[in-house]
């Protein structure tokens, strides 16, 4: 039976290609072998062995026909901690500085695998938009900087929280900035640029997404009535804003004090502590009214006290309408009461406007006609001023005036003062004395 060499190397029942070379079966294995190794490119991330450390070099196995090295002098710049972590058969990933050529050969490079690594994790960060929860490692005078693994993040003044800029006060940065080395911060990545070298950070941005979260939760627990103290975080024409905990609620002006004033910065200013009174919680538009005049003692209470249907009061004309006048009482300007002079009271004639009577700034004389304390309204009267319906009124104040003002005489002058009076009494004001013999009653 005729047998069939077969060639080692080649497929069965394939014959061999004339002129074909032959092929070791060895040189068959390394080059399987060469063809699974695959070359290492420059800028690339792979992932090694350590085989060997040698005169403070390491040479590391990423599976390329030779073993690349670290220089000894990256390792000298590395912290003490990740070189004593450098033991023999230990994975690490390793960034390729060069392929071959030069007396090194394959260069490799651990602070830059790890640095790709944190660049990788910043434009995961950007992306999508998770928080980066750190602490502030140094300052500059244009603002703060936050490590990201071993990249240096910048946190621009303006991008910082506001709670962390009322507190940045001084000349220079050390003054602003230095006593907030160290301490813990969360920020969000809005910026990465690899090629120069630049990460952007914002505190402000984290802290806007954090006090969100805080005021969904705050709108759910908040009821009206309720007191909170708060700090003032800014102010408008149209109010201010407090931070009652995380979430900030609006004092409108009209809500600040029960004292007129043109603009709140008349009487707060921002980082000012202060107690506010929960009006409303709208949880639909995530809105939160707060009140400050509610704590403090209501005028009308005052009016109440001090003021009565009938009593002639002073009052300055504020403002001329068609339907009237108001004015605001003497003793009450600093607040936000007027009474209003209708214009069927400002004179016994027909007046067709007010202005045919009274003018803005006028100081006058009014009667109040009304008190409506639970739908705070004054009326007042001009015409009725000398009305001879008030007169007894009228007479029975100044009474009241005068003898409130007239000194009262102590108990004991009073009696010094009737003693006096008997002595200096005549004796011809005396009663005559009684019938006697020796005196007879007179002959009339």
């Amino acid at each position: 039976m005729e047998q069939n060499p077969q060639t080692i190397g080649s497929e069965p029942g394939q014959p061999k290609e004339e002129g074909a070379p032959e092929v070791h079966p060895m040189d068959a294995l390394l080059g399987g072998e060469s063809l699974d190794m695959e070359t290492p490119r420059r800028g690339e991330i792979r992932r090694g062995t350590i085989a060997r450390i040698s005169d403070g070099d390491v040479l590391v196995d990423i599976g390329a026909k030779s073993e690349g090295i670290i220089p000894a002098r990256e390792l000298e710049q590395l912290p003490p901690e990740t070189r004593e972590a450098l033991q023999v058969g230990s994975e690490i990933s390793v960034y390729v500085i060069r392929v071959g050529g030069g007396e090194d050969g394959l260069v490799l490079s651990l602070a830059r695998a790890e640095e790709e690594q944190d660049w990788s994790e910043a434009e995961r960060l950007l992306e999508s938009q998770d928080t980066l929860n750190g602490e502030v490692a140094g300052y500059n005078k244009g603002g703060l900087i936050v490590k990201l693994g071993h990249l240096r993040g910048f946190i621009p003044a303006s991008q910082v929280s506001l709670s962390r800029r009322r507190r940045s006060e001084g000349e220079t940065p050390d003054k602003r900035w230095g006593k907030m080395v160290g301490e813990p911060i969360v920020a969000k990545v809005i910026e990465v640029d690899r090629k120069r070298n630049r990460l952007i950070l914002s505190e402000r941005a984290a802290a806007r997404e954090a006090r969100k979260v805080l005021k969904e939760h705050l709108i759910t627990e908040l009821q009206p009535g309720e007191i909170r103290s708060g700090h003032v975080i800014s102010l408008a024409d149209f109010g201010a804003f407090v931070d009652i905990g995380g979430a900030d609620g609006l004092v409108h002006l009209s809500e600040i004090s029960w004292r007129r004033i043109a603009h709140p910065k008349d009487v707060l200013k921002v980082g000012q502590e202060v107690q506010v009174k929960v009006l409303g919680v709208d949880a639909e538009r995530k809105r939160i009214s707060l009140s400050m005049r509610e704590l403090e003692p209501d005028p009308w209470q005052t009016i109440a006290e001090q003021f009565r249907e009938g009593q002639l009061v002073e009052g300055q004309i504020t403002k001329l309408t068609k339907f009237g006048a108001f004015a605001s009482l003497k003793g009450m300007e600093a607040y936000e009461i007027e009474g209003l002079i209708h214009i069927s009271e400002l004179s016994d004639r027909r007046v067709e406007h007010p202005r045919e009577v009274l003018e803005e700034g006028q100081v006058v004389s009014l009667r109040v006609i009304k008190l409506d304390q639970e739908r705070r309204r004054i009326g007042l009267s001009l015409k009725r001023v000398d009305s001879p319906e008030y007169a007894e009124m009228d007479w029975q104040t100044a009474m009241r005036d005068r003898s409130d003002e007239a000194p009262r005489p102590a108990p004991e002058a009073v009696e010094d003062f009737d003693a006096d009076l008997e002595a200096e009494t005549p004796p011809e004001a005396a009663e005559p004395p009684a019938p006697t013999d020796e005196n007879p009653p007179a002959e009339k």
